[in-house]
């Protein structure tokens, strides 16, 4: 008998949702939901984001796969607790969740490296949203603590989990 290695630690755990058009005004690109988890710090941040806007998930007009940085194209965040909940019976429960205040400040940072990823790619920034000198790539994002109200055509469904 072989013992199982014991399970990794999810710190964090996103969806990633391709989009063609977003109402709160993104265009191509991707939506990323977030959530953290107890024991998640400043260190997987940096991971969180070369992983997700690396991955070749937005389809170009010539029909090749390509990061949403070579598309380029838009993002737009969300602060996503439940995706941290755990069924138990007939209800959610949400206790590996990170402290709100903690989750907060992970999320603005993860939030603000996603913009510097962008702007390395050739953007300009200026009042929360980034913008790349063509007008086209914009991010966008959620507040954190507060219910978000979302409206987005895809092309699904095509939606990707993620744990970190």
């Amino acid at each position: 008998m072989t013992e199982k290695a014991p399970a990794a630690t999810v710190l964090a755990r996103t969806v990633l949702q391709q989009c063609l058009h977003g109402r709160l005004q993104i265009g191509r690109g991707m939506v990323i939901y977030v959530c953290f988890f107890k024991g998640a710090t400043d260190d997987i941040l940096p991971k969180m984001v070369s992983t997700l806007l690396n991955l070749r998930l937005c389809e170009s007009d010539s029909g090749k796969y390509v990061s949403v940085l070579e598309l380029p194209g838009s993002l737009l965040i969300v602060p996503q607790a439940t995706l941290g909940g755990k069924a138990k019976g007939r209800t959610m429960q949400y206790h590996a969740n990170i402290g709100k205040e903690d989750g907060q400040r992970l999320y603005h940072e993860f939030v603000s490296l996603c913009e510097k990823e962008l702007m390395q790619a050739g953007g300009e920034t200026g009042s929360g949203v980034t913008e790349l000198q063509s007008g086209a790539v914009v991010l966008k994002h959620g507040t954190y603590g507060n219910r978000q109200v979302l409206k987005l055509d895809t092309n699904g469904p095509y939606t990707h989990l993620m744990e970190f």
